[in-house]
């Protein structure tokens, strides 16, 4: 069996310099199911910082054409590189002098042989019972699309951050985008060292967190409580009423600077393997608490 990665040759680096250096858009086109690939390759350069769209090589003699410009790279796929459809985008592609990259699975084929650069696919025969439906052939076309998009991410040193700014509507763009300070309690319960057990229960019960920090409020803390210090302390004391706040604390809690991303904040929970952190400011003050159900 043929591996994919042994497959790789110059033409692979050569790729990856044509789509780093064009001034223009990285232009994806297949027909049939290789079309469907084509468009998650582009979706995928496209977020990861290398301008691309998907053009389908029917609609471009629909004036789709008018697309495409002298300073784009174009990136066509076929298995055969007989695809009617795509072999009809060369002359014009060849006439505006763009550069072309084929992936397909015939290196001597039509389209090979026509772009400037071949990236072949070594398909032995389709993982279908017929060796008919595009099965193997599809699956490593996306795979070479993926290692051509990774390969641009560390080619521009595309980092998190940058992801995060082509994604601020999921999940991970918040945690990327998003600082502890905009997303914190902002309303912390506080209990002095010498409180007793029973004004400990009653402000973490108020504070509606499952926790209360020790200290006073506007200094440094000293310690937190949280619900497990209270369930250890009524399992190891017979009199709760002899306990203070200092007794039942976890001293020098976890802290997390108001600035800091909350991909951070959730980093370093998972580290520690903690539910809550304290937001702290300059001076260390504690002004918030995030907690694991807020990332």
């Amino acid at each position: 069996m043929i591996r994919q990665a042994d497959t790789l040759s110059a033409s692979f680096s050569c790729a990856i310099d044509f789509m780093y250096a064009t001034t223009g858009k990285v232009i994806v086109s297949g027909m049939g199911k290789s079309g469907i690939i084509g468009r998650k390759i582009a979706a995928t350069l496209a977020s990861t910082g290398t301008p691309s769209f998907f053009v389908h090589p029917g609609e471009a003699f629909h004036g789709d054409l008018g697309m495409i410009m002298a300073n784009d790279c174009l990136l066509l796929i076929s298995n055969s590189g007989e695809t009617e459809e795509v072999l009809r985008l060369l002359p014009y592609l060849q006439h505006i002098r763009a550069k072309v990259i084929a992936i397909t699975g015939k290196p001597e084929s039509t389209l090979a042989r026509q772009a400037d650069l071949s990236l072949p696919i070594p398909v032995e025969r389709e993982s279908c019972p017929n060796n008919l439906a595009p099965t193997t052939s599809t699956t490593l076309a996306l795979a070479m699309g993926d290692a051509l998009a990774v390969a641009l991410m560390e080619k521009r040193q595309f980092q998190a951050e940058d992801f995060a700014r082509f994604h601020p509507g999921g999940s991970l763009g918040r945690k990327l985008l998003t600082k502890t300070k905009d997303a914190m309690h902002a309303r912390v319960p506080f209990n002095l060292p010498d409180d007793t057990f029973t004004t400990v229960v009653s402000t973490i019960t108020e504070g509606c967190l499952g926790l209360s920090v020790v200290g006073a409020p506007g200094a440094p803390a000293v310690g937190i409580i949280t619900d497990g210090d209270l369930r250890r302390a009524i399992e190891q004391h017979e009199d709760l009423k002899s306990l203070s706040a200092r007794d039942i604390m976890s001293p020098s809690p976890f802290c997390i600077a108001a600035d800091a991303l909350l991909s951070d904040a959730e980093a370093l929970m998972n580290q520690r393997k903690i539910t809550a952190l304290l937001v702290t400011d300059e001076r260390r003050r504690t002004v918030g608490i995030i907690k694991s159900f807020d990332i």
